[in-house]
């Protein structure tokens, strides 16, 4: 694992790296049996993520599946140890519908190309400290740890609203992100910016062209369509002038040759 220390949008020259071995699998990663407990703000922002990334499978036509929470388990030998991520992108997805864990040492089941995090008030050490641990024991190409209440520790950088960890070979998983944003997700081709509670994804920095839930494309549309109603309406309606403007020209120019003949007519 190999982990930056200060946003990578810094100079060179002040950029500093640690670099330690991460334990396959560990006893603190045992995962919890009942669910876990989480605020409104959390369960709202992961909603969203998951949203986004269900209607960009939609859209593309891409053979993955998004899952919310899943616990994801790698060790064999260590069968309830593991990590849930509140967000997960699975390309290929199991065959299995019901899915209740995914367990990467079976056939089908492949470690997920990208993962979301959510950070918790309860426990955000954990957050910023252990699980990026477990995601490079994992094998994920790429991991997103959101922080929209700046719940992060002081201690360890924090809090910023955004962080990126990628899978630079096969030994090494590194924080190629840590700060405000925006930053870029190699594995999804987009933009995240943190907004409020919520992570906007977009194909360009800028933010123009954003990635849509199917909610919020459902009210695009439909604005987009009362739009063009208005244009149509505006349309007939500056036609229905132009019209009444030249109906009222040819009128008056009518009446002005009739009073022109009937003046040459009675001398």
């Amino acid at each position: 694992m190999h982990a930056m220390l200060g946003d990578t949008m810094s100079e060179p020259a002040t950029a500093i790296s640690i670099r330690y071995n991460v334990a396959p699998s560990r006893e603190a990663w045992e995962l919890p049996e009942g669910p876990v407990p989480e605020s409104t703000t959390h369960h709202d922002a992961a909603e969203h993520i998951e949203q986004v990334l269900e209607e960009w499978v939609r859209r593309t036509g891409r053979n993955a599946r998004i899952v919310y929470s899943l616990a994801v388990k790698w060790d064999p030998g260590h069968r309830g140890r593991g990590v849930d991520p509140d967000v997960c992108v699975l390309e290929p997805p199991p065959e299995e519908e019901h899915l209740r864990s995914l367990r990467t040492w079976e056939p089908g089941h492949v470690v997920p190309r990208v993962c979301f995090e959510v950070v918790s008030e309860n426990h955000p050490y954990k957050d910023y400290a252990e699980v990026p641990e477990r995601y490079a024991a994992m094998g994920t190409a790429e991991l997103v740890v959101f922080d929209p209440l700046r719940a992060g520790p002081v201690a360890l950088g924090g809090p910023v609203l955004l962080q990126i960890w990628r899978r630079t070979d096969a030994s090494t998983f590194e924080r190629v992100y840590f700060g405000e944003g925006p930053a870029f997700s190699a594995e999804l081709g987009a933009w995240l910016h943190p907004d409020g509670a919520r992570l906007r994804f977009t194909d360009d920095r800028e933010g123009t062209r954003p990635w849509l839930t199917p909610l919020e494309r459902a009210l695009a549309d439909t604005e987009r369509a009362l739009t063009d109603k208005d244009r149509e309406r505006d349309e007939k309606e500056r036609a229905l002038t132009d019209k009444d403007r030249e109906r009222t020209l040819r009128e008056a120019a009518e009446r002005r040759i009739r009073e022109l003949e009937e003046k040459l007519g009675g001398r």
